[in-house]
């Protein structure tokens, strides 16, 4: 990361320089570093295929307009921008010749800006013609919004699938993750990964069956404001046994294993999860392809509907901030199903 954030005044020195590098690393969120990193590598070679030049500090608007009207159609005619793309998708940075999703090149951009700014310096989306063309090019590029998920994991679906969970080690951490990711509110994988043995709280476990959980940041909050959630009954069980099984007593909470059967003292990787989840759904006869991990996360909001949980309850585990956001999954439960059509009985 060192490369790409910083290009400081001349008035600062070369510690100057460097104190405030690492105030930028250490105040951005390790997912934000990392798709950063591969945004810009993306730009990099994007300009260099284009132009046959390195990115400028400020870029030009001219180069900043070329890559938004070769990012807001669909090259598959014979012209200069197709030529890039191929070499782009050659190099496995491109997938298709298709326009990219809108939400791909917000981002993208959002990155660029992001790097200017990290110099100090005036971003060239922020010029009028720029702008107005971006607003026309997520417009006419618009589309319905996939699911996260083709389909939520729900109840009835994770039980299948904490039955492959077997007695051995890998078996055991594998239900620890599915339970506590999902009963906790429907964790993202970043956040499983993330938690560490001194996030959790086993005090309360003996006499009342909690395990206290802080989680240091989030997609929703940040390391000034942590929240604190609550792990009961089986789920709670499920992750004291792993606990037990992996001698955990410090650094991180979930582990890869080695192939002698021993936790390994990294922690996992966030693709890790979604290769669980997926190894877990075939073990119970589901497609690879069922869900993916934000399933735990829909899966259990719409548990909650199908139950009648009012939606600020289950928000305040899902930590979701939006009520808009958070209802879309309570709308997702067929009409028929709704605890309100029982009513009167």
């Amino acid at each position: 990361m060192t490369q790409l954030i910083l290009s400081t005044p001349p008035a600062l020195s070369k510690a100057d320089e460097a104190t405030l590098l690492d105030l930028y690393v250490r105040g951005t969120p390790e997912n934000t570093l990392r798709a950063y990193e591969r945004d810009l590598i993306y730009i990099e070679a994007w300009k260099q295929a284009t132009f046959e030049a390195p990115l400028a500090w400020p870029e030009d608007e001219a180069v900043a307009l070329r890559f938004l009207l070769d990012h807001s159609r669909d090259l598959t005619e014979v012209d200069a921008a197709q030529s890039v793309a191929k070499t782009l998708i050659s190099a496995g940075l491109r997938k298709t010749l298709k326009c990219p999703a809108p939400a791909t090149l917000d981002r993208r951009i959002a990155s660029w800006r992001a790097f200017h700014r990290m110099r100090n310096l005036p971003s060239p989306f922020e010029t009028p013609q720029i702008r107005q063309a971006r607003a026309k090019a997520r417009r006419a590029a618009a589309r319905a919004p996939k699911p996260k998920s083709q389909n939520p994991i729900t109840l009835k679906v994770l039980e299948k699938m904490l039955l492959t969970c077997g007695p051995n080690l890998r078996g055991l951490r594998d239900r620890a993750i599915l339970m506590l990711g999902w009963a906790s509110g429907g964790r993202r994988r970043s956040e499983i990964t993330g938690l560490m043995f001194e996030d959790i709280s086993l005090k309360e476990f003996e006499d009342k069956g909690f395990i206290w959980i802080r989680l240091l940041e989030t997609k929703t909050t940040s390391k000034s404001n942590t929240p604190r959630l609550v792990l009961k009954g089986r789920a709670a069980q499920a992750l004291v046994d792993w606990i037990a099984a992996g001698n955990i007593t410090d650094g991180p909470l979930f582990r890869p294993i080695s192939k002698a059967r021993r936790p390994l003292k990294r922690q996992l990787h966030p693709d890790a999860i979604r290769t669980i989840v997926k190894y877990r759904l075939v073990k119970a006869g589901y497609p690879e392809d069922f869900a993916s991990p934000h399933g735990l996360r829909s899966g259990f909001l719409t548990e909650a509907a199908l139950r009648g949980t009012p939606i600020q309850a289950a928000m305040r585990l899902s930590l979701h901030k939006s009520l808009a956001q958070a209802q879309k999954y309570y709308d997702d439960v067929d009409l028929q199903d709704n605890p309100a059509t029982d009513l009167l009985g």
